[in-house]
């Protein structure tokens, strides 16, 4: 690797690490490809470690940023908040729907055809 593109790589990155991951935005910073950026990618592995660990960084500030909206009281931020985080604890939207297999279905579900005068005893 020439002294160039080390030196376009390390801009480059900087860039990214600025610009929170985002790639247009850092590629014209420094005036480089975005095609450069996504062939570096693929061809340097150094290059691509550092890339994926700004990735996290940018997620980082974005979960620093939620925090604080949380702490100013934001209703918007803590709803977010727990239905993304707060799945397991039940802080679910959304409807159900009951899967049935062979061995799981109801006695009434034989696989012959629903027609309307069937559907009004369903549970």
């Amino acid at each position: 690797m020439t002294d160039s593109t080390r030196h376009r790589k390390k801009a480059l990155l900087a860039a990214l690490e600025k610009s929170l991951g985002v790639v247009t935005t850092a590629c014209r910073a420094v005036g480089v490809n975005r095609d450069t950026h996504y062939r570096w990618l693929k061809e340097d592995p150094e290059y691509a470690e550092q890339v994926a660990s700004l990735a996290d960084m940018a997620l980082d500030f974005g979960e620093s940023q939620l925090h604080k909206l949380m702490q100013d009281g934001s209703a918007a931020a803590v709803i977010f908040f727990l239905k993304t985080k707060g799945k397991g604890r039940g802080y679910v939207e959304g409807s159900e729907l009951k899967v049935y297999t062979p061995d799981t279905a109801p006695s009434w579900l034989d696989g012959s055809p629903i027609g309307d005068e069937a559907t009004e005893d369903l549970p």
